[in-house]
């Protein structure tokens, strides 16, 4: 199978993340398309990217006509508007089965010489790829949050996946000023495999009263040199997200290591996810200020 070159891009889900790729693709000339289970959900998506462009226009680091001509190459559409694409990124919510039902769509949909990239941060990419008609197409494409901002992108090579796809999305990912490493299809890839048992452990030390959760965040600030304490950066990644990638990784791994912390699943299950709905192990009013949330 020969890949053909990347022009138009395709991103599955609107959310933070798959509207953060769709916006950095259109900064870097790409024409892409964006769709959600609904298309208001796009358009909503949209609109955020038109906020934060409009932000970058304000203070500067952005000229008017250059954020019109970002919003002007993306458009919103349904899962059937990929058809054309010659890359396409699915971003959904961390759940195997979401993933693998869009996946198993897509490729009923896309052209024979299309690449189908996932966005997990932590599925087996080889286990996404077997509901694709060809898994040599398929590769991890592992962008990290928030996209515009974070230079590092995790190229994720399943058992089926074709070397020249592997080498196609990896000068994709660099076309957008990224910096790739690659990684076998493992539990977790790198980042992930070292984060979340961090930030996990976080936890329990919060649970355990070990510290309260500003004194947390600060030795790991100024003692490990880390510009967001664990608990901070776990309210912004999404506590429903970290929860998800560590289910993933004791499942996976069979191992005790990664078993969630109860807390965890609390705040879960309370609805309390982080920045997104503006409590977590922090509370935080509309400016984003935050104090720690009482959580004895």
């Amino acid at each position: 199978m020969q890949p053909r070159e990347i022009r138009r891009v395709g991103v599955v889900g609107a959310g933070q993340m798959g509207a953060g790729i769709a916006q950095v693709c259109a900064q870097h000339g790409y024409d892409v398309v964006m769709s959600d289970v609904g298309r208001a959900l796009a358009e909503t998506g949209k609109a955020g990217i038109a906020a934060r462009l409009g932000r970058l226009v304000a203070k500067g680091k952005l000229s008017a006509e250059a954020a019109s001509a970002v919003l002007a190459r993306i458009s919103v559409g349904d899962l059937k508007s990929h058809h054309d694409r010659d890359l396409v990124v699915e971003a959904a919510t961390e759940k195997p089965e979401l993933k693998l039902g869009l996946l198993s769509q897509l490729g009923g949909v896309v052209s024979r010489d299309a690449i189908v990239a996932s966005n997990t941060s932590s599925i087996s990419i080889t286990k996404l790829a077997a509901v694709v008609p060809d898994p040599a197409r398929v590769v991890g494409l592992h962008f990290m949050n928030p996209v515009p901002l974070m230079q590092l992108v995790e190229v994720v090579v399943g058992l089926a996946s074709d070397p020249e796809v592997v080498r196609r999305v990896t000068e994709f990912a660099q076309s957008l000023e990224k910096t790739t490493i690659q990684s076998r299809d493992r539990p977790g890839f790198i980042v992930n495999r070292i984060l979340i048992p961090f930030l996990n452990e976080a936890c329990f030390a919060l649970d355990e009263g070990v510290a309260d959760a500003q004194a947390i965040d600060t030795g790991a600030r100024l003692g490990l040199n880390h510009p967001l304490g664990p608990l901070a950066l776990a309210d912004l990644i999404g506590l429903d997200t970290v929860l998800a990638i560590a289910e993933v990784m004791h499942r996976e791994f069979g191992d005790d290591k990664y078993r969630p912390a109860p807390l965890l699943r609390n705040l879960v299950a309370a609805g309390w996810l982080g920045r997104k709905t503006q409590k977590g192990f922090y509370v935080y009013d509309r400016e984003g200020r935050a104090v720690p949330n009482r959580l004895d």
